[in-house]
């Protein structure tokens, strides 16, 4: 697996990864939102240059214009509910792209330090042939990404994958490494240390679904 760390390089991406960290700033639900959101947008305009390009003729009231556009073939699929803002982001650069949407949550049954991926909601088009974004923003053990991949493969083949997350741990980063093939792109704002007992990341930024929709009852 191929994979692009965006933290490698300095950028303002920066300045929104430390206020989703922050345990001030990140009390502002709509700003961690749109921090997400933002994140998404970079990302997703580093992701398009690796992209298939095709030329394209414009026409302008003085003349025509030849410039390269990306083939409009691109599925989008964020795991919910974290994941909608990154989507949000995502979309904005790809708005062409169609979608899809996958409930994958943890299941604790027993012991509070172990679970199990549960998927239980499932819509997406057919993939077959398409380039395929799957986001998820936090990448802890990568078992709910792998879970999502191996829940669409019923909608056909893709022709390329490209996973997107905000902030992942070391651990999962690896898991998901050798469950996908060579040819997957994980494109990332920042890779973490390690988890803890529970499966979070560490530091991380806490729970990002309940961050930015607010605690949920049920664990």
């Amino acid at each position: 697996m191929q994979i692009h760390n965006l933290s490698e390089t300095p950028s303002i991406l920066n300045t929104f990864m430390s206020e989703l960290r922050d345990e001030t700033v990140q009390k502002d639900s709509m700003r961690f939102r749109r921090n997400i959101e933002r994140i998404g947008e970079i990302m997703g305009y580093e992701l398009s240059k690796s992209l298939q390009f095709a030329p394209h003729t414009t026409q302008t009231p003085l003349g025509k214009s030849e410039t390269v556009l990306h083939q409009k073939d691109i599925v989008l699929c964020s795991i919910l509910r974290a994941g909608v803002p990154l989507h949000d982001g995502l979309l904005n650069y790809f708005d062409a792209a169609e979608n899809a949407f996958i409930s994958a949550y943890r299941q604790h049954k027993h012991n509070p330090e172990s679970f199990e991926i549960v998927v239980e909601y499932l819509a997406c088009p057919s993939l077959e042939g398409k380039t395929l974004i799957l986001a998820d923003p936090m990448l802890a053990t990568g078992q709910s990404m792998v879970a999502t991949f191996e829940a669409l493969k019923p909608f056909g083949k893709p022709k390329a994958i490209h996973l997107v997350s905000v902030i992942g741990a070391q651990p999962g980063v690896d898991f998901v490494s050798k469950a996908f093939d060579t040819d997957v792109t994980l494109w990332i704002a920042a890779i973490d240390d390690k988890l803890n007992e529970k499966g979070y990341i560490v530091p991380g930024l806490g729970d990002a679904g309940d961050l930015a929709f607010g605690n949920k009852l049920q664990q």
